[in-house]
């Protein structure tokens, strides 16, 4: 039924559950994943209006900071790829940067994937919503199906 499953990923508590979840649907069939790390561009936004402000020469520092961040990326990935593996499902790792709910979509069309698995909020975890935004965003729009996983 579903066999190559996007995870998209923000290294929240939530998504390490919905990580558990997809590991269980080896079982029903599930024999890749793509794995999906967003770098936010709102945050890149954020960080190079504080250094506009402080007067430093802004295209190289963010060059250096978008840098670190992709890298970080990465090897926060690898043990999310060593623990599918070991799970026994074959994984693709993709670190993107753009808007977390527009670039989840698009890889989810570009990988042609059954379903998205995520976790119904990120690193915010906004209580006062039942669910967060990107969540929200992707189970609207998504032309696969969703499966959200949501806290604790």
């Amino acid at each position: 039924m579903f066999e190559k499953i996007l995870y998209p990923t923000d290294f929240s508590a939530v998504s390490q559950k919905a990580l558990r979840c997809l590991k269980a649907m080896r079982g029903a069939g599930v024999k890749l994943v793509v794995a999906l790390r967003v770098l936010n561009d709102k945050t890149m936004a954020c960080i190079a209006k504080g250094i506009a402000l402080s007067g430093k020469d802004v295209a190289n520092f963010l060059n250096e900071v978008l840098e670190s961040l992709r890298q970080e990326a990465w090897e926060d990935m690898r043990p999310i790829e060593s623990e599918l593996k070991a799970a026994g499902l074959k994984v693709t790792s993709r670190v993107e940067e753009g808007v977390p709910h527009v670039k989840i979509l698009e890889v989810a069309n570009e990988e042609n994937v059954s379903a998205i698995i995520l976790g119904s909020h990120g690193r915010s975890n906004l209580s006062s919503v039942l669910l967060g935004s990107v969540s929200e965003y992707v189970i609207r729009h998504a032309k696969k199906p969703v499966i959200v996983v949501r806290r604790d």
